[in-house]
């Protein structure tokens, strides 16, 4: 029955100190942030992402002025517009730019346009 009590006691204590190190957001940082920092970041995999934003609402081809060559392009649509405060992807459409298997670009704005864009605007190519 000692040793019980004596573990309970050390498991209490490990616990305790473990919470002491936690750094919690004051009210301003949750107004700004309130489902945390945005989370996706330049340099990030593919399946980075995957796991942070689930599967993106359309995935294309485009090419842009600001890159060389074809980039894949991940389109989020925001799911709650009419929120006040920064929430990802969840107040803005999210554009997510990849070369490979790496994020390049994070833009609200469409930058690159598909094969079919270029096509329909009578543009050979984009310098």
């Amino acid at each position: 029955m000692k040793k019980r009590q004596i573990l309970s006691v050390v498991v209490l204590i490990f616990a305790a100190v473990g919470c002491a190190d936690m750094d919690t957001p004051g009210p301003a940082q949750i107004m700004k942030n309130p489902i945390g920092p945005n989370v996706v970041k330049i340099g990030m995999t593919k399946a980075r992402v995957l796991s942070l934003y689930g599967e993106p609402d359309i995935k294309s081809s485009v090419r842009s002025a600001k890159w060389a060559g074809e980039r894949e392009e991940w389109f989020y649509s925001a799911e709650l517009k009419a929120l006040p405060v920064s929430a990802d992807y969840l107040a803005d459409d999210l554009y997510l730019y990849f070369d490979g298997d790496n994020l390049t670009n994070i833009s609200k704005v469409a930058l690159g346009k598909t094969s079919e864009d270029i096509r329909d605007a009578g543009e050979e190519t984009i310098k």
